[in-house]
């Protein structure tokens, strides 16, 4: 097939997570609103359809923002695709207000972004996997005005090729497990976790450890309590305790839109030190209630001298094998601590994710994208990667920009206001164009 064939799009997204629904939302209100050009695009997800951390779905687990800091309403508050919208929709608003909060449960939110989707759904290729992007056939750097991307088609194992003058890479973060451990049918992530409980007889988990001091652990902690009644639930957490997440209101302001510019435009040391400072806004730290709940049943344990909840305290794991039909955790307390054995039927292991990493998928075109002094990507204002100055193609991440925008970069909290400066970002570079963008026919 000669490149000419390729279909040719303006934006491709990779990845259809809430960011790039976020964009395909914000695309589609660009193309009604009548604002210029018609942009083609099409997005491109490996999962068989739409979800969100589906393994984190636990009942009464709620949103730690405001159903305000939606896919669009900091964008457009008058946009049909906002929450309150949703609400209406369903019939539910009058009851949402009645209840007099802020944060929905994430159930709630879930079935909101699958509302949003089902409405940009015809533009999104499920079952379909980026593979690689490059150069198209012939053409240098120097030329390069568009993109090939290589789609795996799940279902029918082929490959076609696209063709994009912009690509947003949203293929989100990476579980990452404590060093030396590795996952397997007794060692669960968390963001496997109530797919792969779901898959197990309660009555074969007597003993359950969760490793963590964050949010998911917390909350996966009392939900095996709750739920395991037989069960001894112990918590591995390297600090004393829990710690409370800071969601005061002057704190919660490093997340605003204006914030970003603050980050960006810092010196090196002030970006160090406004993440030392405000980490505890949503790295390893729980909201109140949840650390409140726990203690609750710890001290309802004591005073029914059952000691089913288990806190193992300034606690890391320093390996996990197989010992006949059980797990053996070897843990070691303090920093010089004796190390310990704790057998359990499963381990859970809420230790967080890593940043999305887009080098494999950039492949040869990792060497056109300017990296800084430590390595990481060059990223503009407009969360583009900075490229060699002969390309005009736009390669946009969302996510993998902590280091350039801040707390918020991989966060639900902006989604809206960037969605927004990515296509803006997008028009005035077509804009400036010898060639400008043609207006091909919607995708």
């Amino acid at each position: 097939m000669s490149a000419r064939e390729f279909d040719i799009y303006d934006v491709v997204g990779i990845g259809f997570g809430p960011s790039n629904l976020s964009l395909a939302v914000a695309l589609d209100e660009f193309r009604v609103n009548g604002m210029g050009n018609v942009f083609s695009n099409i997005f491109f997800e490996r999962r068989s359809s739409f979800a969100w951390h589906p393994s984190m779905l636990l009942p009464s687990a709620t949103m730690q923002i405001s159903f305000l800091k939606d896919l669009v309403t900091f964008r457009n508050p008058t946009s049909s695709f906002s929450f309150v919208a949703y609400l209406h929709e369903s019939g539910r608003l009058p009851r949402f207000v009645n209840n007099q909060d802020f944060f929905p449960t994430r159930e709630e939110f879930h079935q909101y972004l699958e509302w949003a989707q089902a409405r940009v759904a015809h533009r999104v290729a499920y079952g379909s996997e980026a593979r690689s992007l490059r150069l198209p056939a012939g053409v240098g750097p120097e030329r390069a005005d568009r993109l090939c991307l290589q789609v795996a088609d799940a279902a029918s194992g082929t490959s076609r090729m696209v063709e994009a003058r912009n690509v947003v890479i949203s293929t989100g973060l990476v579980p990452t497990m404590p060093a030396g451990v590795e996952r397997g049918e007794r060692v669960w992530h968390s963001s496997e976790f109530l797919e792969r409980f779901r898959r197990t007889s309660p009555a074969r988990i007597r003993r359950v450890a969760v490793v963590g001091a964050g949010q998911s652990a917390a909350e996966i902690t009392r939900f095996l309590y709750d739920e395991l009644p037989h069960a001894e639930v112990s918590a591995i957490i390297p600090s004393y305790g829990y710690c409370v997440a800071d969601d005061t209101p002057f704190a919660n302001e490093v997340f605003d839109p204006e914030a970003i510019d603050d980050y960006y435009y810092a010196t090196e040391r002030t970006r160090e030190a406004l993440w030392r400072y405000h980490s505890n806004t949503n790295y390893s730290v729980v909201d109140d209630s949840v650390i409140r709940d726990l203690y609750r049943r710890s001290y309802e344990d004591d005073l029914r001298d059952v000691g089913r909840l288990r806190f193992l305290r300034l606690t890391r794991v320093a390996g996990v094998r197989s010992v006949g039909a059980q797990t053996r955790v070897s843990l070691r307390a303090g920093i010089d601590g004796d190390l310990r054995d704790l057998d359990v039927d499963v381990l859970v292991c809420a230790t967080g994710y890593a940043a999305m990493e887009p080098t494999g998928l950039l492949g040869d075109l990792d060497q056109y994208c300017l990296r800084d002094e430590a390595g990481r990507y060059r990223i503009e204002r407009d969360y583009r990667i900075v490229t060699a100055p002969e390309m005009q193609c736009g390669i946009y991440l969302q996510g993998g920009t902590e280091h350039t925008h801040g707390l918020s970069s991989s966060l639900l909290s902006n989604i809206a206001v960037r969605s927004g400066e990515i296509i803006d970002s997008i028009v005035a570079r077509s804009a400036e164009r010898t060639a400008p963008c043609a207006v091909l026919a919607e995708a």
